[in-house]
């Protein structure tokens, strides 16, 4: 059971975790007021929300070596103070350049704060009690990409582009003095050197991939541009992969990979996480491009899908216990790729209530699947891998994410050669992604049927948690 501090340093890392997706996307829905603010164009402005992105895929994968260098505590408050301070920053800066500059600084604390609080508190934590954990962790992160449209727009429209930063302050310093209180200091200890060609190669790699992502959602930029940038990244990726699996102490240990059940989470987790962040893309493009609703009728539906969230949020643990994760992962999985491929469907004509049923579903879809991802990740990896295999699980969600629009904006250029409307285009790209999504319930089909069951409590098996270790065991002896 966890205990008050466990309960709450959980809640704590969730409001972190929801302030970091809300930044990722709330600037989005008043490009056109901060472009007039800042003297630039609409379109200038998106380099605000992809240099945040880009420093978020960079960095997260040094969160490991610093934790173990400088301690997860003291690591854990920098980044709280820098993500605060960078936040009002953000809020007063009066031209372009500053304003990157600081969401570049704004990017690093978020990179260092999610991940390593985290860690603190999955450290001391038994296994039983990691899927509380993580479900507590995920669904307050979930929230943040489907309210921010409806967020954005009326703090925009009442108070001032400036206060889609202002409002981290306040929660930046609760956040802190609360943190102050909760994390205990740990021990720390003296790690392996750098890795510096890791770093030099994971960060081109990374940096690159989310770069080609903003190239593709931008509608005016050519295929010649993003075919360059995207070959930079995959011979980055793939140098940094040969060079993370030779050397002795890597920045990334890709090893963590051996163990099956984290290798599902990082493989069909992250597809998982492309159709959950192309949906607040792409179902306010359908509702208002295509039916004509306004934004609060669309914010309002929209908002159906954090109804969902919250709705199966109770439940999750209870069905981990009861079913396992690969039950519930073909669940999550088929249920999501059915509900987005059923917004193919849907018409200016569809009765309201039928469409935000749908919607409804695929929020618990998505709170379910991700809540399973996360918590399968952790649930047979050894203690000491624990702090790599949190930085490598972290970057693979955040490129899921971060990918999720870019990969919904591919799918609906296809679907307007192939149709060439509007409904059409969206239809496709809705069908697409549902493909997307089957993908990953392939992943899920070829868990084994006691995978993760070693954080199970209640009908687990003795024999299902010593396969579990059993595995573990035979993932250290093939390093």
């Amino acid at each position: 059971m966890l205990d008050t501090r466990q309960r709450a340093t959980a809640l704590l890392i969730a409001g972190c975790f929801f302030m970091e997706m809300l930044d990722g996307t709330i600037v989005a829905t008043a490009a056109p007021q901060m472009a007039a603010s800042l003297g630039t164009t609409p379109s200038s402005v998106g380099l605000v929300i992809t240099v945040y992105l880009l420093t978020l895929a960079v960095l997260i994968p040094l969160s490991g070596w610093l934790t173990a260098r400088f301690g997860a505590r003291r690591i854990f408050l920098t980044a709280i103070v820098l993500f605060t301070l960078a936040s009002a920053a953000c809020a007063a800066s009066d031209s372009l350049g500053p304003l990157v500059a600081m969401r570049v600084l704004q990017g690093a604390g978020g990179a260092m704060m999610v991940p390593v609080g985290r860690l603190l508190v999955l450290a001391g934590a038994a296994r039983t009690d990691i899927p509380k954990i993580m479900a507590y962790i995920v669904w307050p992160g979930l929230m943040a990409p489907v309210v921010a449209p409806l967020l954005g727009g009326l703090l925009t429209t009442y108070a001032g582009w400036h206060w889609l930063f202002l409002v981290n302050v306040p929660l930046g310093a609760v956040a802190f003095v609360v943190a102050r209180r909760l994390v205990a200091a740990g021990p720390t200890a003296t790690p392996p050197p750098l890795d510096v060609p890791g770093v030099l190669l994971t960060c081109t790699g990374l940096g690159a991939l989310t770069w080609a992502a903003h190239l593709v959602a931008e509608t005016d930029t050519g295929w010649k541009a993003v075919a360059a940038v995207a070959v930079i990244a995959a011979l980055a990726l793939g140098a940094a992969a040969r060079h993370l699996l030779r050397t002795a102490h890597p920045l990334v240990n890709l090893r963590t990979l051996d163990v099956a059940s984290f290798r599902a989470s990082v493989t069909g987790g992250s597809l998982f996480w492309i159709v959950v962040g192309s949906m607040p893309f792409l179902l306010p493009l359908l509702f208002q491009e295509v039916f004509g609703w306004s934004a609060v009728k669309s914010g309002a539906v929209v908002l159906f899908v954090f109804v969902g969230n919250i709705g199966i949020k109770p439940a999750t643990t209870a069905l981990l216990n009861r079913f396992g994760f690969r039950p519930l992962l073909l669940v999550a999985t088929v249920g999501l790729a059915v509900t987005v491929a059923g917004c193919a469907l849907l018409t200016a004509a569809t009765p309201l209530a039928v469409t935000a049923a749908l919607v409804l579903l695929g929020g618990a879809a998505r709170s379910l699947g991700l809540t399973c991802y996360s918590t399968i990740a952790f649930s047979e990896v050894p203690p000491e891998r624990l702090r790599d295999a949190n930085a490598l699980s972290a970057t693979a969600n955040q490129l899921g994410a971060g990918l999720g629009v870019a990969v919904a904006t591919v799918a609906l250029r296809l679907g307007g050669a192939v149709t060439g409307t509007p409904s059409g285009s969206c239809a496709v790209a809705f069908c697409l992604l549902g493909a997307v999504c089957l993908a990953a319930t392939a992943g899920a089909l070829r868990l084994r049927p006691g995978a993760g069951d070693a954080v199970r409590s209640g009908p687990a098996s003795k024999a299902a948690r010593a396969s579990a270790g059993a595995a573990v065991s035979d993932s250290r002896k093939s390093e």
